[in-house]
């Protein structure tokens, strides 16, 4: 099978494509024909050698990233009895791998795709699904009638995010570059606001319940400001999060720092809301594993629309 790994820490070009032998799925394992793998930030953040993940995996590279699939099954192993082969499923598979022609995945982490997604959609979905519906209301505690602030809206995430807020009744602002304004908007967003326009920003003082800060850094430590008396943030970068969590206390606001984490019956959720029509997830890109690459260097140019994909089935642009 063909690997996309991570051989060292670095840039872009310490990604190489790598070929295994397949191997048999352990009792709980299901081996998957993969279709798609969805490109995330944190990807690009453990190649470089930041985060949890690269202090995970820092010890046995080559490693191969991707935490979110989309696959047929080709093999169950001794103890599944939920997947049978043939079957399309999707997940986010949280010790990666999903770089790849096909995966040996945990069940626990797979669920059935409904018929009315598309593969592509089905890759896209878990991992930036589940940020956004955690970060807004488990650890957001975002309610009806709230005001939200989504920064870096337009992204894999933010996208989500603004239509989950606005279906939980909450006054959506979002916060992106001008060429994104009219998409956000499309999505639901009440208000869009030019994260450059200074002025725009500030207006926004004082009236925010809850940011859900998708930057970090200087970015994180502003939108602290726009909160109400007593607001919340929910910071998703977690490299900037004791930083910004420091700022809250000493006014008088509560921030927190979050990392996405499995959760069946919420991905459940998201791919029904997804199968009725009431859940758009935006690819703009799909490249061939073999251009990972160039997946990277967009996504971390920061001014990505929606989400990016891989297709393992495609070598340099050839079927």
């Amino acid at each position: 099978m063909a690997q996309l790994q991570i051989t060292r820490f670095g840039g872009v070009e310490v990604l190489q494509l790598a070929n295994q032998e397949l191997t048999a799925p352990a009792s709980g394992e299901v081996l998957l024909d993969v279709i798609y793998a969805a490109v995330n930030p944190v990807d690009a953040k453990t190649r470089a050698g930041l985060g949890w993940a690269a202090a995970q995996h820092k010890d046995d590279l080559p490693w191969t990233p991707g935490f979110d699939v989309c696959g047929l099954v080709q093999a169950v192993g001794s103890s599944v009895t939920d997947f049978a082969v043939g079957q399309r499923v999707c997940g986010m598979v949280f010790r990666g791998g999903a770089y790849a022609s096909h995966l040996l995945a945990l069940a626990d982490d797979l669920l059935p795709v409904p018929e009315t997604i598309s593969s592509e959609q089905a890759a896209a979905l878990p991992l930036a699904g589940l940020t956004a519906w955690q970060g807004l209301f488990e650890h957001g505690q975002l309610q009806a009638g709230e005001t939200v602030l989504i920064s870096a809206a337009a992204g894999g995430v933010g996208h989500l995010a603004v239509q989950l807020a606005k279906q939980a009744g909450a006054k959506v602002i979002a916060s992106a570059s001008a060429s994104n304004h009219a998409f956000l908007r499309e999505l639901g967003a009440d208000q869009v606001v030019d994260y450059h326009d200074n002025d725009a920003m500030a207006a926004l003082k004082g009236q925010l319940d809850l940011v859900f800060d998708l930057v970090g850094f200087d970015s994180g430590l502003s939108a602290l400001s726009l909160l109400k008396a007593g607001g919340r943030q929910v910071t998703v970068p977690t490299v900037t999060a004791p930083q910004i969590k420091e700022a809250a206390a000493t006014q008088g606001k509560t921030a927190l720092g979050m990392m996405v984490h499995p959760d069946r019956t919420a991905l459940a959720t998201l791919l029904e809301k997804c199968a009725a029509g009431d859940l758009q997830v935006h690819i703009s890109t799909i490249y061939p594993l073999s251009e990972g690459a160039n997946a990277h260097l967009a996504i971390e140019s920061g001014r990505t629309r929606g989400k990016l994909l891989l297709n393992p089935r495609v070598v340099k642009g050839k079927n």
